[in-house]
């Protein structure tokens, strides 16, 4: 890390995009494709997921509205902790928990591609059934690489935590395993792809939110290396779970930024909300230094949250912006706000 930071002057804006009783959940997933974010599923009560209808949200200034897609064919079950990645303007996402006994959701390893041209879901089942599989499990993370893969990592199977790292090709749909990270096993870590590699921050092992390094993943040679840094929340963000870790381009250069997250685990476990953050940081991947942000909006910021889901509106010139939606506050309560951040 550079001993001195260079000047930063773009610190972002905090835009209110909507707010309604039909967004109210945690646990969900989010993914931008075009202009509009599609969201999944979630909770609002305690391991009893929301439906299986996708609603989109319009992310243009101007557009319409929050809008509930009728359900045609066949969908995924309503699901808690799944995780979702894009890949050639679909959605893809992969297991979470569900059913009466809200266990894994094991579909033989298959994944869910949402095409919202046809408004409509297909599930990719693995060409080879005999083939290794990635476990079934919940609180996991994906990306992919912006052109045919699809990562799973971490979360939690029926019992325990996870380390692997598998990747899907969703051409051949086939799997494969790569080498695992850097333990301790974790759910609720976040992962980002930027510049042909792989970055992942934070989690939770079951006693402790994991903090202090930034785990890089190089498909080209299937290794991990770390990078460390003070994660006291003034030279590097403090430990966290349940937080967003997103590849960003701002200012022409490639970025990572991770913000909000839980500090410290409630008592109740899943049932209650520990202590939640509302800052925003960015992460320069060639440098190596962290830069605080303290965005503002002429309605407010965001509250602290954990157990929300974002996504990158990518811009095709300028900055990326960032979507923010949902999530579980500090007093317990699924939140019903969607924020853009804008540089």
């Amino acid at each position: 890390m550079p001993i001195s930071k260079p000047i930063w002057h773009l610190t972002g804006t905090w835009t209110r995009q909507h707010s309604a009783e039909r967004l109210r959940r945690s646990s969900h997933v989010l993914s931008v494709l075009g202009n509009n974010a599609y969201i999944f599923s979630g909770e609002v009560q305690p391991r009893e997921p929301v439906d299986d209808r996708i609603d989109v949200l319009p992310l243009s200034p101007d557009a319409a509205k929050l809008a509930t897609l009728p359900l045609t064919g066949a969908a995924p079950t309503p699901r808690v902790g799944s995780a979702s990645a894009t890949l050639n303007g679909k959605m893809y996402i992969f297991s979470g928990r569900g059913g009466t006994a809200m266990e894994p959701v094991d579909e033989a390893g298959g994944v869910w591609a949402f095409d919202p041209e046809a408004s409509s879901w297909t599930l990719l089942k693995p060409a080879v059934a005999e083939d290794a599989l990635p476990p079934a499990r919940s609180y996991h993370c994906a990306a992919s690489d912006g052109a045919t893969t699809l990562f799973i990592h971490a979360g939690c199977p029926a019992s325990g935590r996870l380390s692997d790292l598998w990747k899907f090709d969703i051409e051949s749909r086939a799997w494969k395993r790569c080498a695992d990270a850097p333990g301790p096993p974790r759910g609720g870590t976040s992962i980002a792809y930027c510049g042909g590699k792989m970055y992942r921050m934070g989690g939770f092992d079951g006693s402790t939110e994991v903090g202090g390094s930034v785990d890089v993943y190089d498909p080209a040679v299937d290794t991990w290396s770390t990078e460390t840094f003070t994660a006291d929340g003034h030279n590097g963000p403090e430990p966290r779970s349940v937080c967003a870790l997103l590849p960003v381009r701002i200012a022409q250069k490639d970025k990572l930024l991770t913000l909000f997250g839980e500090r410290d685990p409630s008592a109740l476990g899943h049932a209650g909300a520990g202590k939640m953050l509302g800052d925003v940081w960015l992460y320069d991947v060639q440098e190596r230094w962290w830069t605080k942000l303290e965005p503002k909006g002429s309605e407010g910021v965001p509250d602290p949250r954990g157990w929300f889901d974002a996504d990158v509106v990518k811009a095709e010139e300028g900055n990326d912006r960032v979507v923010v939606h949902g999530g579980l506050g500090e007093n317990n309560e699924r939140l019903t706000d969607a924020w853009v951040l804008s540089f």
